[in-house]
Order: C-alpha cells, then structure tokens, then sequence
C-alpha cells in the first residue's frame, strides 16, 4: 500500500498499522477514509494475521484529533455526515475480528484519543500525553469519546477531562483506567510486538470469539450476556481447532492451530 496518511505492513502474522499525517497525525477525513481502507484490506487477508498494532508515525503524536481548518467550514447537517461517517470508520477498528493493540507515544489527544479507545488494549510510553481538549473549541468529544470512555473512567473523571480540556500523563491514564501499561519512551511498539507475540500461538478462534462477547456483553443484560457466551461458546465446538486444542492438551504437546 502507498504509504499516505495511513498504511500497513504484515509481519508475520501481525499488522502493524501506521498513521502518518505529518506532524501530529490529524485525523481530518481523508486519512480517516486511509484508515478505513487499510482495515478493509485487512479485513480481506484476515487470514493472514491474528492482531494488528496501531501506531502514530514521527515522534510527536500517536493522534492528536482533527483539522481545526475545517471546522470553519461546518453546519449541522455536514457535522452530522462526518460523524456519522467518522463513526462508522471507527467502528471499523473497534469490531475488527482479530485484536487491535494500540501502541501510544507523544500526544493522544481528541479524535486521537477517541481512536485509541477502539483499540482492545492500549499500551502508552512514560511520555504520552491524553485529554479531550475539544471544549477549547466549543464543541465536546463527538467521535465515539464520551459513550467509550464511560467504560473505563468514572464519571465525575470523565466531566471532569471533558469540562477542563485537561491533558493528562500516561500514569494518570494508567491508573485511571485508559490504558492498560506504561512503558518507557521508545518502547510502546516493542511492547505491542512483544504482547501480540503472546496472543497468536493461542486459539485464534476463540480469541476473536471471546472479542466479540466483550465488545457486545458489556451492552446487555447479564442473562443476555450469558445467552450471547453460550452461543459462540457452543459453536466453537464445531471447529478444528476446538477440538485440536483438546488433543494436544491431552496429548501433552504444543497445538497446532489453522484457524478452521
């Protein structure tokens, strides 16, 4: 792929996904339009991979939200079509079938913020920087923040970040909950790579299984969340791997999954 504002490479079984929208990788529509072709691609050679790795490229920013120029020329009706096509793209990443691990360094700010949390884990460097400083320009969080975020802060956390526009540390961030590790500056893909390594030897199947319950559970009822895990649960019975899984176990020897 042309590497353009976003771009992927495949690594063994792992794609490493770049943004690259020089300085700070603003998310404006048209690298967003990049990321969501990346992914359809992706989605096409899924196949080939059992994670991706998102990324910022340069040394200032994972993401730090959109085009401040082209708020200028919004109405209602142009905000309502980017949002809802922003959302759509972001949910793109956020329902991948295999997980999606962010790597964070610099400012994640914003849109960027908002993208990190489509991520089903998000490692940070020391030096990275999160916030919401949308309130600066008027407006608030409007890519999917606000509803994302209530899965991970408290909510006097989360008014308190939206109000303020405050830019926090990565430990802040730790301990609040929007990130799942520090590491220190440098590190962050490293770390990704190094977690990702860990994950693809399981059974692909039921990793992207046990996503897909997550993602969906947390919106249900609790007899609904266990009606949704006996499902996917029961038909992983019908799989190769299901049952490879159970010889090797037995058999006392490393599994040798094919994704089937």
């Amino acid at each position: 792929m042309d590497q353009k504002l976003a771009y992927y490479d495949i690594k063994g079984q792992i794609a490493i996904v770049t943004i690259d929208h020089p300085p700070m990788n603003a998310l404006d529509a048209a690298t967003k339009e990049v990321i969501a072709e990346v992914f359809r691609e992706l989605d096409d050679r899924k196949q080939e991979i059992r994670a991706v790795i998102l990324h910022g490229a340069g040394e200032k920013a994972f993401a730090a939200g959109a085009d401040i120029k082209t708020f200028l020329e919004l109405t209602p009706d142009i905000a309502r079509r980017r949002l809802s096509r922003s959302h759509q793209i972001y949910s793109m990443v956020e329902n991948f079938q295999w997980p999606v691990i962010g790597a964070i360094h610099g400012f994640c700010l914003g849109g960027g913020l908002e993208l990190a949390l489509c991520c089903d884990i998000r490692y940070a460097e020391e030096t990275a920087r999160f916030g919401f400083p949308e309130v600066n320009l008027s407006v608030f969080p409007g890519n999917g923040g606000i509803a994302r975020s209530l899965y991970h802060l408290p909510l006097g956390k989360l008014k308190e970040l939206v109000f303020t526009g405050e830019i926090i540390s990565a430990a802040e961030a730790l301990s609040l909950g929007l990130i799942e590790k520090v590491v220190p500056a440098g590190k962050s893909l490293e770390a990704a790579l190094d977690l990702v390594e860990r994950m693809i030897g399981k059974g692909p199947l039921g990793v992207a299984a046990g996503k897909k319950v997550i993602n969906r559970a947390r919106d249900l009822s609790i007899q609904q969340g266990l009606e949704l895990e006996t499902e996917l649960w029961a038909n992983l019975t019908a799989t190769e791997d299901m049952k490879e899984g159970a010889r090797a176990f037995i058999e006392k020897r490393k599994p040798q999954y094919r994704g089937k």
